[in-house]
Parts: structure tokens; C-alpha cells; sequence
């Protein structure tokens, strides 16, 4: 039974130290005044209260005083990780900038980290300037040949636009427009293919990294390839589409044409039909003549022959044709 009591009593006493240790960091309060960091153990314990991790907190600031900046407070790195930040990557951030003699406060870099940019790779870069390869970019010269460039763009992160400042994105379509711009104003392809880096001359000087978060430091033209005839193809497909429209129009006359025929041929019929009417209605009015006595029969003979000298002479006029009253063509 005493067995098992001190057994009891061990477990307890583990699991009070385990505890008590957790929540007021003892061996981390030694390596910070080993380090030189000056905070006492009831801070230490205030922040396991205020669920903040004190190893993140002293190892900070321990990187700070080693690197010369001691004006990071606890307050100042406490606030900025509860804000969301990330504490180790701002004083990394501070460091690097310290040593490459780059103008980068805590206020800036806390900024820099909360708007959602890695503040630590913008001083790499800024140390180290990134290439950034262009995506094939399409133009066509006044000549109408087509050109596909591709460009390197040589950048520096610009500390003081990375917040607010455009991307990466950003520079790539100002890049590409700039080299649209250039080869669409050039005379003619071979100028271009002659002397490339006019281009990149041109681009530089209209200022494209104006509100971005980089510096533009050099734009190198690494590829020029020639596309198709633009301005043949155009041609070619503006012929084609006069060619339609001639066509349509064409049809369109003969169609006109071929209605219009129609309804004369229309009109014709019909003045066929009177005439054939008006010429059955000849021998009635005739007859009723005869019957007022309006028409006698010397009158009746005289008309029939003036009748025969027309036919006669008709066909004299109109050779080819039979006579009247006989079979042989006269």
C-alpha cells in the first residue's frame, strides 16, 4: 500500500511539474538571459495566457539583439502575432535587410507581412534581383508579317509599393503591350529582326513599373520568331468578301431581271387575250352592222380585199414566209 501511495504521489508530482513548467517556461527564460534578452518569467507566463508562444516571442527577439536591433520590443512582437503576422519571418525580414544596408522599418515590415506578402522574400529579391520569363507575345508589324517575342524581364522588389503595389501580372501585361506597341509601330519585320533590343529601348521608357511593387531593371528580348502574313491573309479574305458581295449583288440584278421578264411576259399575255377578245367581237359587230344596215356588201368585199393586199405585202416584206393561199414560201 505505501508502495502504490508514493507511486501516486510520483505521478502527481510530474504531472504538476510538467504543468508548471509549461506555463512558466523556465528553461526558455535562461537561454533569454544567456542571449542577453532581458524578460522576466511572469511575462513568460502571461503570454501562455495570452495564447501567445513564448518560444516564437524569445526566439525573436534573441535574433534581434544578436543582429544589433534592439529597438523590437516584446509588446511590438507580441501584438503583431496576435494581429495574424508571422512573427519569425518579419525579424528574418529585419535582419536581412539590416546587413544589405536596405531602409526597412518594423512598422514596414509588419505592413508588408499582414497585406499577405512574404516580407522576407521581397528583401531577397531586393538583394537579388528575379528574372521573370514573358509568355509568347503576339504582334504584327506594318508590313503584315506576324512576330512572336518572348522577353526576360529583369525586376527588384521596391520595398516601398509592396503594399498597395501590383504583381507580378502586372508587369508581365504591361511588358507584353509594350512589345505589341513596338513592333506594331515598326516599318517592316526585318527592321525588327534586325535590331531587336529597339524594343526593349521603347518599352523602358514608358515607365511600366510605375504602381507596381518592382523595379523594372532591364528588359532583354530572348526569342523573335516570324508567324504567318497577316496582311495577305486580310487582303486574301477581303477579296473573297468583295467577290461575295459582287456575286450576291450580281444575283440579285438577275433576279430583278428575271421577275421583270416575267411580268412583261405577264402583261403581254394579257393584252394577247384581249386582242383575241376584241378580234371575237369583229364578226358580231360586223353582223350587227349588216343587220342596222350600217355596213353593205360592197363595203364587206372592199375591206376583205384591203385585207388581202396587207397579208400579200406582209409577206413580201417578211420573206420565209407562205404566201396566202398557196404552199410555197415566197
Amino acid at each position: 500500500m505505501p508502495i502504490q501511495f508514493s507511486l501516486l504521489l510520483l505521478v502527481v508530482a510530474i504531472i504538476l511539474l510538467s504543468i508548471f513548467f509549461y506555463f512558466v517556461p523556465f528553461l526558455l527564460w535562461i537561454s533569454a538571459k544567456v542571449s542577453g534578452v532581458s524578460i522576466s518569467l511572469i511575462q513568460l507566463f502571461l503570454m501562455r495566457i495570452r495564447k501567445v508562444p513564448p518560444t516564437i516571442i524569445v526566439r525573436a527577439m534573441i535574433e534581434a539583439h544578436k543582429a544589433g536591433l534592439n529597438k523590437l520590443t516584446r509588446d511590438e512582437l507580441e501584438a503583431h502575432y496576435l494581429a495574424g503576422g508571422h512573427v519569425e519571418r518579419v525579424v528574418h525580414a529585419l535582419v536581412s535587410a539590416s546587413k544589405a544596408n536596405i531602409d526597412l522599418s518594423f512598422q514596414m515590415a509588419t505592413a508588408i507581412d499582414l497585406a499577405g506578402r512574404d516580407v522576407f522574400l521581397a528583401v531577397q529579391m531586393s538583394v537579388n534581383p528575379k528574372v521573370i520569363d514573358t509568355p509568347p507575345v503576339t504582334a504584327v508589324a506594318k508590313d503584315g508579317i506576324q512576330l512572336v517575342a518572348k522577353a526576360r524581364v529583369t525586376v527588384r522588389a521596391n520595398i516601398k509599393q509592396l503594399v498597395g503595389g501590383a504583381g507580378e501580372e502586372t508587369v508581365l501585361a504591361r511588358v507584353g503591350e509594350g512589345i505589341v506597341s513596338s513592333i506594331g509601330s515598326s516599318e517592316n519585320h526585318k527592321s525588327v529582326l534586325e535590331n531587336p533590343d529597339s524594343i526593349s529601348k521603347l518599352v523602358l521608357k514608358k515607365g511600366l513599373d510605375s504602381g507596381t511593387a518592382f523595379e523594372i531593371l532591364s528588359i532583354d528580348i530572348a526569342d523573335i520568331d516570324i508567324g504567318r502574313n497577316i496582311g495577305a491573309a486580310l487582303q486574301m479574305d477581303q477579296a473573297q468578301a468583295d467577290k461575295n458581295i459582287a456575286q450576291a449583288k450580281a444575283e440579285e440584278r438577275r433576279a430583278m431581271a428575271i421577275a421583270l421578264e416575267q411580268e412583261m411576259k405577264a402583261k403581254a399575255q394579257e393584252a394577247r387575250a384581249k386582242v383575241i377578245e376584241a378580234e371575237a367581237q369583229v364578226p358580231q359587230a360586223m353582223a350587227e352592222a349588216f343587220r342596222s344596215g350600217n355596213l353593205g356588201i360592197m363595203d364587206y368585199y372592199k375591206m376583205k380585199n384591203i385585207e388581202a393586199d396587207t397579208n400579200m405585202r406582209d409577206s413580201i416584206a417578211k420573206p420565209g414566209k407562205t404566201a396566202p393561199g398557196s404552199d410555197k414560201i415566197v
